[in-house]
């Protein structure tokens, strides 16, 4: 028996890597930084949000080009390729002050992110298929690789920012970003090791038919509305905690949190992503994702804080895993490559529009809290249509 389907959970715990680097790192660590780029670089907070709409729409690109490079050169080196590309863009963050060369840079990282991504999931997919009791863990195991991502970028963050503050150095957000991408690659030589293995595994033959979007459209639109809304989240919540005055070990504390609460929510939501076959998991999550981007916004109070951290970790990246389980039930494995992409695709519009808006709410009158509400209300409102998707199959 191939190593591959005897060890499924160390290969999912491999792949994890790539969502490490694709989301934790690359675009969640983004959050962390901003506040000090927004001061240093004299930014708005539409400029800021800008950034990662710049991100966002290379995701979107990525997404529509991927399927293309599955074909071409399969999914492993697509995956591999994307993840050193990545930590390449990271490094090229901590070489410039221009915000046509950061928007640029953050362009050609949601790209690479999203060959990472999508060739990953596709990978996690078939895995699932060779070890269908274990699928819906193995799902959680490898979108929580964000949370990996997410607690590397909280460490490593504040501790960089401090040696380029003990020695004075000007721009001290600068060297974070190079050694995040310096981690991004070290990431990428265990995921190309880790993932070697399932060359065993054999790509099912491509199917002729096309996915019918319409057949999926509740789904579709719930998922594009989690794009408006949980990145508006991710972007500026660290901003709005500084604006808050809260301390600074408190808010390592919540995005470590964060981020070891989406590592462990693998287990949390693993029966519901085997159970529902229509949109009831990516309904429940998005409403769940929804009360929790509202708290802060709400409240400033520590403990309220917190519990907006860990209840936001252990959902959001369980939504993306939601949408893929959605794909494994309902379409024939011919057809995940397409249904992956064609998910991926309209969450990437989200991402676009979402930080535009939150960041043009934040420098209004509404202030941040104001960005995290809009948030909040689109998440919900994708909670909402998501629960009309019916399954395709029974």
């Amino acid at each position: 028996m191939p190593l591959s389907i005897r060890h499924p959970v160390l290969i999912a715990c491999a792949l994890s890597l790539g969502v490490a680097i694709s989301l934790g790192m690359a675009r969640f660590s983004f959050g962390l930084l901003l506040p000090l780029m927004r001061n240093d670089l004299q930014w708005s907070y539409t400029l800021a949000g800008s950034l990662n709409t710049a991100n966002a729409l290379g995701y979107l690109i990525g997404a529509l080009i991927t399927p293309v490079l599955l074909k071409r050169i399969g999914s492993q080196a697509t995956l591999n390729a994307g993840a050193v590309l990545t930590s390449l863009w990271m490094v090229g963050s901590g070489y410039t002050l221009e915000a046509q060369s950061l928007l640029l840079l953050r362009l050609l990282a949601g790209m690479s992110s999203a060959m990472v991504f999508v060739s990953g999931g596709l990978l996690v997919a078939r895995l699932g298929q060779a070890a269908p009791q274990k699928s819906g863990l193995l799902l959680g195991i490898y979108y929580g690789g964000a949370g990996f991502g997410i607690v590397l970028s909280s460490l490593a963050v504040p501790w960089s920012l401090m040696l380029a503050q003990a020695s004075e150095r000007p721009h001290a957000w600068q060297p974070a970003w190079i050694w995040l991408g310096a981690i991004c690659a070290l990431c990428s030589v265990v995921l190309y090791a880790g993932s070697k293995p399932l060359g065993n595994c054999q790509s099912p033959p491509a199917g002729e038919a096309r996915v019918s979007a319409w057949r999926l459209r509740h789904g579709l639109a719930g998922y594009f509305m989690f794009g408006v809304g949980y990145i508006g989240y991710m972007t500026f919540i660290i901003a709005l905690l500084r604006e808050q005055k809260v301390p600074a070990d408190q808010i390592t504390a919540f995005y470590v949190a964060l981020g070891v609460a989406c590592m462990a929510s693998s287990r949390l939501w693993a029966r519901m992503l085997d159970r529902f076959r229509g949109g009831e998991s990516l309904a429940i999550l998005n409403g769940l994702l929804g009360l929790a981007a509202l708290a802060p916004a709400c409240s400033s109070h520590p403990a309220v804080l917190l519990t907006s951290g860990i209840a936001f970790g252990a959902v959001f990246l369980s939504v993306v895993a939601s949408t893929t389980a959605m794909v494994k039930h309902n379409l024939p494995p011919s057809q995940w490559a397409r249904g992956i992409g064609l998910f991926t695709s309209i969450f990437a519009v989200g991402q676009v529009i979402g930080p535009a808006i939150t960041g043009f709410i934040s420098d209004s009158k509404a202030g941040l809290a104001g960005g995290l509400m809009f948030s909040g209300a689109a998440l919900l409102l994708g909670a909402l249509i998501a629960i009309r998707q019916r399954a395709l199959v029974h």
